[in-house]
């Protein structure tokens, strides 16, 4: 993958994001944090992109958040995963393992 194209893959960053929470509860910033460094730097995660998937999947009830203070004293919205998280993440990552076997056999093909 070339270093200009490190977005995050469209439908995903809702997975990655419960994935990362599932670790332990994060801030915003740190969930960023993580993802980058956890690909390597393949991904980087837009904060705008970020927080607007924070709301959705806390409305939706697979996140829960509150305010504590950060490492540097600041104060953050920590985010941790729900019951009804980890449900939806077992969900998405078997639909991720599905489709990426699918580009796989695709990718495969000869002509």
């Amino acid at each position: 993958m070339s270093d200009s194209n490190t977005d995050v893959i469209q439908g995903t960053l809702d997975m990655l994001i419960l994935k990362t929470l599932s670790l332990e509860p994060l801030h915003g910033f740190g969930i960023g944090r993580r993802v980058e460094q956890i690909s390597r730097g393949v991904f980087k995660v837009n904060p705008g992109s970020l927080l607007t998937a924070l709301q959705r999947l806390e409305r939706a009830g697979w996140l829960d958040s509150e305010w504590r203070q950060t490492e540097n004293a600041r104060r953050a919205k920590f985010y941790r995963l729900t019951r009804t998280g980890k449900k939806q993440l077992e969900i998405e990552t078997a639909d991720w393992a599905r489709r990426a076997s699918a580009i796989q056999r695709l990718l495969r093909q000869e002509g």
